[in-house]
């Protein structure tokens, strides 16, 4: 008999540090969370994007609190530009966190990583979904932090809580439909640094908005456009709902513009990667 030792085979691990094999008996909410958890692995080992798109926000919101706060008027109903401010920053948080998913989704097309997905019967969706599931854990932890920073800096939210509720719910709407925009972003460019600068156009969209200053105070001619681009009922709907102030309809108004964004969003992310696979 032979001496050499007979070993059961294990499963194939996937590239990247994903823990498990998406073999072909998995369905595809087995793979999204594969997938989701290789995101994080790799978000983890990359430090330094780690703590620009965490450290960010927070610098944002000192900058306008302290540096322009006191120049900024915003009316009587807001005893300081903090009161104000806070709602777009954490708004301005979920756009600098999700455009992060672009460049992840761009440098797997680009590297040939899909193909070894593919052949594990591991479909687009859940690849993407994967990266959106990560882009969503990542915003989360990064606007709770910034929440935090701002309760220490003098934010005092009064909110009921069927309010904090609706705000959970915004915010958690918001972060899905831009990851998803951010995801079709990675699959049109071409390279991850054009993917990349391609995202600066979503995470300027707060700024056009009511995150910093009264729409009314803006020209004409941006002033329609802050009123009725999507940031800003998201905006006015945080705002409202975290001081305990009547918002009417503005967080159906709100969520309505993130379920239209997010329909678009994954049709043209199907899309885009059927065109990027053929």
């Amino acid at each position: 008999m032979s001496d050499t030792a007979v070993r059961r085979s294990s499963p194939a691990r996937l590239p990247d540090g994903a823990a498990r094999d998406p073999g072909r008996g998995a369905g595809p909410l087995t793979h999204t969370a594969v997938m989701a958890t290789r995101a994080l692995r790799i978000s983890s080992r990359n430090i330094d994007a780690l703590i620009t798109s965490l450290a960010l926000p927070i610098m944002m919101m000192l900058i306008f609190v302290y540096f322009f706060g006191g120049a900024i008027d915003t009316g009587a109903d807001y005893d300081s530009y903090v009161m104000y401010v806070v709602p777009g920053v954490l708004l301005l948080s979920a756009g600098f966190g999700a455009a992060t998913t672009a460049t992840a989704v761009s440098e797997d097309m680009k590297g040939g990583i899909i193909d070894r997905f593919r052949s594990l019967d591991v479909g687009g969706t859940p690849v993407l979904a994967g990266h959106v599931a990560a882009s969503t854990v990542r915003n989360l932890c990064s606007t709770a932090l910034v929440f935090g920073v701002a309760l220490l800096i003098g934010y005092r939210p009064a909110a009921s809580w069927s309010g904090w509720l609706l705000v959970a719910a915004v915010l958690v709407a918001y972060i899905v439909a831009l990851s998803w925009i951010s995801a079709a972003i990675g699959l049109l460019a071409r390279t991850p640094e054009a993917a990349s600068g391609f995202t600066f156009f979503m995470s300027f969209l707060p700024y056009p908005s009511s995150a910093f200053v009264p729409t009314e105070n803006m020209p004409d001619w941006l002033h329609g456009f802050a009123d009725h681009q999507p940031i800003t009922p998201a905006i006015e709907s945080l705002r409202g709902l975290l001081l305990g102030q009547d918002v009417g309809s503005t967080p159906w108004i709100a969520l309505a513009w993130a379920a239209g964004m997010l329909a678009v969003a994954i049709s043209a992310s199907g899309t885009l990667f059927r065109i990027r696979t053929r």
